[in-house]
């Protein structure tokens, strides 16, 4: 048996901050989920995503403390189009999350930005541009 790619999961301080951030980008994540300390969602295509809050994870591992700075992990999220990056950056940064990069057309294609989850985490949006 070969293993196969099942879950990403994000350990948070603030499981509730988290988890209404992820709601905002259409993760069907349940109003209850708040108070548990391990959280999952069904994702597209079959695979999970779930959140620990950081008091679970010391519960087995007491000296676990959370890696600081940038780059501990990355998550991108394809929009419809264009308008809906700008769209969905702009609505995050309204709601007071940390915008990284505002919308730009990349070289490489595709409309994109960049927002900071609550956890600092990179939450990257894109768009492919119109051929032309």
């Amino acid at each position: 048996m070969t293993p196969r790619f099942d879950l990403v999961s994000l350990v948070t301080p603030d499981l509730p901050a988290s988890l209404a951030f992820y709601r905002r980008l259409g993760l069907d994540i349940p109003a209850d989920a708040d108070g548990q300390p391990h959280v999952e969602a069904a994702l597209p295509g079959g695979l999970r995503m779930a959140w620990d809050a950081l008091e679970t994870i010391r519960s087995f591992q007491p000296g676990f403390d959370l890696p600081q700075g940038p780059g501990r992990v990355s998550l991108a999220f394809a929009c419809d189009g264009p308008a809906e990056v700008d769209k969905v950056y702009a609505e995050l940064v309204g709601a007071g999350h940390e915008g990284d990069k505002a919308p730009w057309d990349a070289p490489w294609g595709m409309r994109y930005a960049i927002v900071l989850d609550p956890d600092g985490n990179s939450v990257d949006l894109f768009a492919p541009l119109p051929a032309g």
